[in-house]
């Protein structure tokens, strides 16, 4: 370990020890917004408690049929090398999950590629944990679902508006004379 690693370190703790009420008060909100974002996407105590209790063996022996598992040639990853093949919900849950749970990072760094293909691992995960997070997912669902038709309505107002400003402009042209 650098010296100078271990320095900034401890510099950047004690600094963060010693903030006063006024400076701690950005970062008490910046932790309501980490609040929110993993109660949106499902991250729970119960969930992490639950998640906790996974062995090695709780995704060795899932009854997972091969049918089930949609075998891709090209096995694309997200920066954060979480897969492709999940829905947005599912990659933000978890990028977010690894990240708060370590010993789901551990045992996901031991099961792939070596006993589990990354894509079988996280429709084991998300099979296991349907109970815990399927109200979340499926409110996130509907989220999505009313932006695109808020989106779509905002797009058809603009073009109505749109078609009638040409109308009118076309009416405009087509009554005023003409000029030799």
């Amino acid at each position: 370990m650098k010296l100078s690693s271990w320095f900034h370190r401890s510099v950047s703790r004690n600094n963060k020890d010693q903030k006063s009420p006024q400076q701690q008060q950005p970062n008490q909100f910046g932790q309501n917004q980490r609040d929110q974002q993993e109660e949106l996407l499902g991250i729970t105590q119960q969930l992490i408690d639950y998640v906790k209790s996974f062995t090695l063996e709780t995704f060795k022996n899932f009854p997972l049929q091969d049918d089930e598992v949609a075998i891709s040639n090209t096995e694309t990853q997200t920066s954060s090398n979480v897969r492709k093949d999940l829905s947005d919900w599912q990659q933000q849950h978890a990028v977010l999950v690894l990240s708060k749970v370590k010993e789901l990072s551990q045992l996901r760094f031991k099961l792939c590629p070596g006993h589990l293909k990354e894509e079988k691992f996280w429709k084991i995960y998300f099979k296991l944990v349907k109970s815990h997070v399927a109200e979340y997912e499926l409110h996130a669902i509907q989220q999505e679902r009313l932006k695109r038709i808020s989106v779509m309505n905002e797009k058809t107002s603009d073009t109505s508006a749109y078609e009638v400003e040409m109308s009118e402009r076309n009416q405009a042209a087509g009554v005023a004379p003409s000029t030799p």
